[in-house]
């Protein structure tokens, strides 16, 4: 293709992607192996000792999984990534590198129910410590900070309420402090947003949701941007102290821009095991190449319904940063010009009791515990994915009782507005 860079729809069909040397196929093949043939002692070695790249095994590399892994590297402008089981996944590998017991990592208060279940609950028993900021008030982030803090934690467009997150701001923060700033972008998807672009060190998604978008296959991706340098201060012993497991390598100093992507391979990935499934990758790669007709599909119709349900008697509010009113619309003109995103909260007058029944008389939305499918999906956060919380921390967390969340498919969205109507008028 010459010079030229490549448009994002294109990257999205063909990055990381190249007809099969042997068989000349030209999706890429499913490598449903364990384990690769080494061509003698010495290469075998050379693997092993990161002195040469290639396949050992499927729990540390995968042909079918790093096509996917270059294609989002690419989407997202990182330097490279790393495939994994889950979106939770991806989160735990991250954060190995990053901190030791007794640490700090600040976390955005509204976040997916299940992050902040693993950051209050599974993280204490590595010694993690989470402490919660508020995304609307970006100070909350400065005051935050202590010689402890590791990490910064947001996510692009929030779940459950869609939210969009100042990004830029919260990245000058951690640049301040020295840390580098992680943002799961699984809402948006590098086609709304690429967080790296806006200050974001580290991109993770739940490849479950938009990038795969079927609602058919798990996995998680880690997307390092090439941008921090984790040898200052001697904050990040796992990248900048000599390995012992590889007879001294100093990660930072031999790897450079993509330290943190090989770190998280032979240190977590390696040891941890939560390894993606080549079927799995193969399903999400060509989910991934459909994304930018999907995305734009699914925020066109987010945006029908959202103002459809503005102005129904039985809506108390409605929360889609898309709506010229809502408080997060400039934020999203900024940040997600093309679309606010297709999973957003309303809520309902007649409070909890509503909200449960509303769920059970949709007909077309899926009441299901997932977002970004090709179908439009209902849950009501309360009562599921937040119930682990309490009140008070629900409604901070965009998920009070009288909340509904919607993720908007791509079905027509005068179908998806008369199951509305009907399910509201019951």
């Amino acid at each position: 293709m010459s010079d030229r860079l490549p448009g994002f729809s294109t990257l999205a069909v063909h990055a990381g992607a190249q007809p099969d040397p042997t068989t000349g196929a030209r999706a890429t093949p499913i490598y449903q192996t364990t384990s690769f043939v080494f061509n003698d002692a010495d290469h075998a070695a050379s693997l092993f000792g990161l002195q040469a790249f290639g396949n050992i095994y499927t729990r540390i590399g995968n042909p079918t999984n790093a096509v996917l892994e270059e294609r989002v590297a690419a989407l997202e402008g990182g330097t490279a990534a790393l495939a994994v089981a889950s979106g939770h996944a991806a989160q735990v590998v991250v954060l190995q590198q990053l901190l030791q017991p007794g640490d700090e990592f600040i976390a955005a208060r509204k976040l997916y129910g299940g992050s902040i279940n693993q950051f209050t609950h599974a993280f204490k028993s590595f010694g993690w410590n989470v402490v919660w900021a508020d995304p609307d008030d970006v100070a909350s982030f400065e005051r935050a900070v202590t010689p402890r803090t590791k990490a910064i934690f947001i996510e692009s467009i929030a779940n459950p309420a869609g939210s969009i997150t100042d990004i830029e701001a919260i990245s000058t923060v951690a640049r301040k402090a020295g840390v580098p700033l992680i943002v799961d972008n699984t809402l948006a998807s590098p086609y709304l947003i690429r967080p790296i672009d806006h200050g974001a060190d580290i991109v993770v998604h739940s490849l479950t949701k938009f990038l795969g978008g079927h609602g058919n296959s798990l996995g998680g991706i880690i997307v390092d941007a090439g941008t921090f340098d984790w040898s200052t201060g001697g904050k990040y012993p796992m990248l900048s102290e000599p390995r012992p497991e590889y007879h001294g390598i100093r990660l930072q100093e031999t790897f450079g821009n993509f330290a943190f992507a090989i770190a998280c391979r032979v240190l977590g990935l390696r040891d941890l095991g939560p390894a993606l499934s080549p079927f799995n990758a193969f399903m999400i790669l060509t989910g991934i190449e459909t994304l930018p007709l999907r995305m734009q599909k699914h925020c066109d119709n987010a945006k029908a319904v959202a103002e459809f349900l503005a102005g129904h008697p039985a809506v108390a509010s409605v929360s889609y940063a898309g709506l010229p009113n809502d408080k997060y619309h400039q934020l999203a003109r900024k940040y997600a010009p093309k679309g606010a995103g297709a999973v957003f909260t309303f809520s309902l007058k007649g409070g909890y009791d509503a909200g449960v029944s509303l769920v059970s008389k949709l007909q077309l939305f899926s009441h299901l515990a997932n977002v970004g499918d090709t179908r439009s999906l209902v849950i009501h956060p309360a009562s599921t994915t937040h119930s682990q919380l309490d009140d008070a921390a629900k409604i901070k967390s965009g998920a009070g009782p009288d909340v509904v969340r919607l993720s908007v498919g791509i079905e027509d969205k005068e179908d998806l507005i008369a199951d509305l109507e009907q399910a509201l008028g019951a």
